[in-house]
């Protein structure tokens, strides 16, 4: 259901939930625009998959370990389809801390 709310906004239901994966991970700072850039191919293939909405790997503006990660997908059935691409064995060793979860939305609000 879409309409307007007391605030201003549109909200829309959704029959399926769209998910979100957030969080972050951390590397060492002197590795970590080598790992950044060895993203960009990954980025680029989820960005064309069927279903992405937005996919971003970024690097933190204050911590220089931290890294962001935020995807959207259309359903989960797109993200799995996708998730085959996740971080070579290189990057994974890389990763020396992981904070990433996935949340389903089935409330989405525009402002």
């Amino acid at each position: 259901m879409t309409g307007p709310t007391r605030s201003g906004t549109t909200t829309s239901g959704r029959s399926s939930p769209m998910i979100i994966v957030a969080g972050h991970i951390a590397v060492e700072p002197e590795e970590r625009e080598a790992y950044l850039a060895g993203c960009r191919g990954v980025v680029d293939q989820a960005r064309q998959a069927a279903g992405c909405l937005d996919f971003a790997i970024s690097a933190d503006l204050i911590d220089p370990q931290r890294i962001n990660i935020l995807e959207r997908w259309e359903s989960r059935a797109a993200l799995e389809t996708f998730r085959g691409s996740g971080p070579d064995d290189g990057q994974g060793e890389a990763i020396r801390a992981i904070a990433v979860e996935e949340y389903d939305v089935t409330t989405q609000h525009f402002t």
